[in-house]
């Protein structure tokens, strides 16, 4: 069986408002989720303030949901957007799973945590640890979501397929070069 190489093929977004891909929008929110949780618990931790506790369920809601709704564009990028075969549809898998890792984890941590939002709760120690793994996860996700961009230019036009030699981005389907 021939292999197919696909280091020059582009590889675009699916998912798309108005030429802009979602996925890359929506991950802010779960990002500042997380980070959040975490934060709001070691202060509950080290201050005992009620108001800690309840800015890291808070928090964790925003990051869970935000989660939820930044994986619904990714899965349809995955899916549909990467080539079987293609280098970055491995990347992208591997991207998915430590994802699907954090938003397990920070669900664990709010439903643990979510019934005491009217009163303390014993320990934080359970949902910091949940919490820093999730975040250690999420970071290692984020790197290997900047390599999709960068390594294997997923959703980045090249000028190339002009006759150019810079990358630029894909705007709105059209071939835009951001030279200085």
């Amino acid at each position: 069986m021939a292999r197919i190489e696909f280091q020059e093929a582009p590889v675009y977004s699916k998912a798309r408002v108005a030429g802009h891909p979602l996925h890359p929008m929506l991950v802010a929110f779960p990002i500042a989720g997380y980070t959040g949780t975490l934060v709001g618990l070691i202060v509950y931790a080290v201050r005992d303030g009620q108001f800690w506790l309840n800015f890291s369920i808070l928090m964790n809601v925003v990051g869970v949901a935000g989660a939820v709704l930044a994986a619904l564009p990714g899965l349809v990028d995955l899916a549909a957007g990467i080539p079987k075969g293609h280098p970055a549809k491995r990347v992208g898998m591997r991207h998915a799973a430590l994802n699907v890792l954090s938003l397990a984890l920070f669900a664990i941590v709010l439903g643990v945590y979510a019934s005491h939002w009217n009163g303390p709760a014993r320990s934080a120690t359970l949902g910091i640890t949940l919490a820093a793994i999730g975040v250690a996860s999420m970071l290692a996700a984020g790197f290997l979501g900047w390599s999709l961009v960068q390594d294997h230019h997923v959703g980045v036009r090249s000028d190339a397929e002009r006759g150019g030699t810079e990358w630029s981005a894909d705007v709105h389907g059209a071939h835009q070069s951001h030279r200085r």
